[in-house]
C-alpha cells in the first residue's frame, strides 16, 4: 500500500527537495493581523534573515479586504508566500458541542453543508485579494477546494495547506490528504523524529513541522532538532515563533511580529551550524506564490 513498516528509527536523510533544489523554508504562523505581518517582515529584513511563508490563523472573514489586500502586498515585497485560514469553522459557529472535552477535537472542522458553501466564498474573496495559499482545517473541505481548483472555480495556483489542528500524525492519514489535493501537510505538533521521517517516506509533498509552540498547544520549544528535521524530512517548512504568543487565535501585535523574526533567526542558526550543509528557499520560491494584483497602499 506504499507506507513504511513501522517509525524510520534509523532516521535516513530524506533525498527529496524543492524544485530549487533547496531542503527547507522558515515558515511563521499565528500573524494575525497586517501590523504584527509588516513588522515581522522589518525585523526579518533588518536580521538579514528570509521568511519564507506567513501564516494568517484569526479566520480571513474576520479581516476587511482592504486588509487581505496589505497582506499580500507586505508578504510580495519580501518575496515571501502567504497561507490564510478559511474564516467558518465550528469555534466560531453557534455549537456547544465545541465547549465540551469533545469538542476540542472538532471545533476547527465545519458543522453543516451551509459552512461547507461560506467556506468556498471565503476561498474565492481570498483569491480575489491576490492571496494564493489556504489554510484548510476539515477533511472534506480539503476535497471539495480541490475539485473547484481542477473545474476553475479558484486559480489553478491556489495552494492548500492541511493544518495541524486536523490532528493528523500517521502515515496512512497523510497519504489519504495528499490524494485530497494537500499541497502540504502539517502533523500534529508533537512527534518524533522517527515519526516524521516515516511521514516524508510516504508523501512527496512538503512537511510543515512546528519548531515551537505556544503554552496553549504544549509549549514546546525544540529548536536544537530543526536540523535533523531538516535532514530527514526535505523538503520541509520550519514553523517558528509560536512560542512567542499564548495561543494560535489571538490577535497579533507589531512587538509579537518582531519577536517572531527574532524566534525564527534562532531557527535558522541551528540549522546552519548543524546541518550546515541545508540549502533555504530563497525568496520568491516558496509556495503560495501571491498574485500580481494592485497593492494596497500600506496604511499600517
Amino acid at each position: 500500500m506504499g507506507l513504511p513498516k513501522g517509525d524510520a528509527f534509523d532516521c535516513p536523510t530524506s533525498e527529496k527537495r524543492f524544485p530549487s533544489g533547496a531542503h527547507f523554508g522558515i515558515e511563521v504562523p499565528t500573524i494575525n493581523t497586517a501590523v504584527a505581518c509588516k513588522a515581522l517582515i522589518e525585523e526579518a529584513e533588518r536580521l538579514g534573515i528570509q521568511i519564507n511563508r506567513v501564516d494568517e490563523t484569526y479566520g480571513a472573514f474576520r479581516h476587511t479586504f482592504t486588509e487581505l489586500k496589505e497582506y499580500a502586498a507586505i508578504c510580495k515585497a519580501h518575496g515571501s508566500g502567504l497561507n490564510m485560514s478559511i474564516g467558518p469553522r465550528a469555534a466560531y459557529d453557534t455549537s456547544a458541542t465545541r465547549l465540551s472535552e469533545q469538542g476540542r477535537v472538532i471545533a476547527y472542522r465545519l458543522r453543516g453543508q451551509e459552512q461547507v458553501a461560506r467556506a468556498i466564498e471565503d476561498a474565492k474573496r481570498i483569491a480575489e485579494a491576490g492571496i494564493r495559499g489556504l489554510i484548510v482545517y476539515d477533511e472534506g473541505l480539503l476535497w471539495v477546494l480541490d475539485e473547484a481548483r481542477k473545474a476553475g472555480q479558484l486559480p489553478e495556483d491556489m495552494k492548500f495547506k492541511n493544518s495541524a489542528h486536523n490532528g493528523q500524525g500517521n502515515p496512512a492519514s497523510f497519504k489519504l490528504l495528499e490524494r485530497l489535493g494537500a499541497d502540504s501537510i502539517n502533523p500534529v505538533r508533537d512527534l518524533s523524529i522517527p515519526m516524521l521521517a516515516a511521514l516524508r517516506q510516504t508523501i512527496e509533498v512538503p512537511l510543515d513541522l512546528h519548531t515551537d509552540n505556544p503554552p496553549g498547544s504544549g509549549g514546546f520549544i525544540r529548536v536544537y532538532e530543526a536540523p535533523e528535521m531538516v535532514r530527514c524530512c526535505s523538503p520541509v517548512y520550519l514553523k517558528t515563533g509560536n512560542s512567542c504568543v499564548s495561543g494560535h487565535g489571538q490577535l497579533t501585535t507589531a512587538q509579537n511580529g518582531i519577536d517572531m523574526a527574532r524566534q525564527a533567526a534562532i531557527v535558522l542558526e541551528m540549522v546552519h551550524r548543524y546541518y550546515p550543509e541545508a540549502i533555504q528557499l530563497k525568496a520568491g520560491e516558496a509556495d503560495p506564490q501571491i498574485a500580481d494584483v494592485k497593492e494596497a497602499a500600506l496604511a499600517y
